[in-house]
């Protein structure tokens, strides 16, 4: 039947156990050590990553920033523009209206001027017409 020799058991054993050891030491350790330095190396870039992704929503902040502050700035100066061109139209309808109101203050001196010559000119025809009157009149 089956002997067990227990030199051969234990000579087994030894080699095993080599085995395990020398496997240990040239195999799974340095392959743990790989997968470590690999799960390492991952998590540091996922770290780059998040601190990029602040970075970049910094720059995204800052942009927008500068965008308002742009958009107002161009806000202000589109107000001032138009303030500054009211102003001036407003000044250029003031001085029409004072040129307008001076010419049309002349022509109502000429106009009364023209009217008191007339008037003059008819006063001085009146003799002329009651005399052209008289002799319709003496017609008749």
């Amino acid at each position: 039947m089956l002997d067990i020799n227990p030199i051969l058991l234990v000579a087994t054993l030894v080699v095993f156990l080599t085995l395990i050891a020398v496997l240990n030491s040239w195999l799974y350790n340095p392959l743990f050590a790989y997968m470590n330095k690999r799960d390492e190396d991952i998590r540091k870039d996922l770290q780059k990553v998040n601190s990029n992704d602040d970075e970049i929503r910094e720059l995204h902040a800052k942009a927008e920033a500068i965008v308002v502050g742009a958009r107002l700035e161009a806000a202000a100066l589109r107000e001032k523009v138009i303030a500054d061109a009211k102003e001036l139209a407003e000044s250029k309808l003031e001085a029409k209206r004072a040129e307008l109101a001076s010419e049309y203050l002349e022509f109502k001196q000429s106009l009364a001027k023209s009217k008191d010559a007339l008037k003059q000119d008819l006063i001085s025809q009146v003799p002329v017409f009651r005399e052209a009157v008289k002799a319709k009149f003496s017609q008749i």
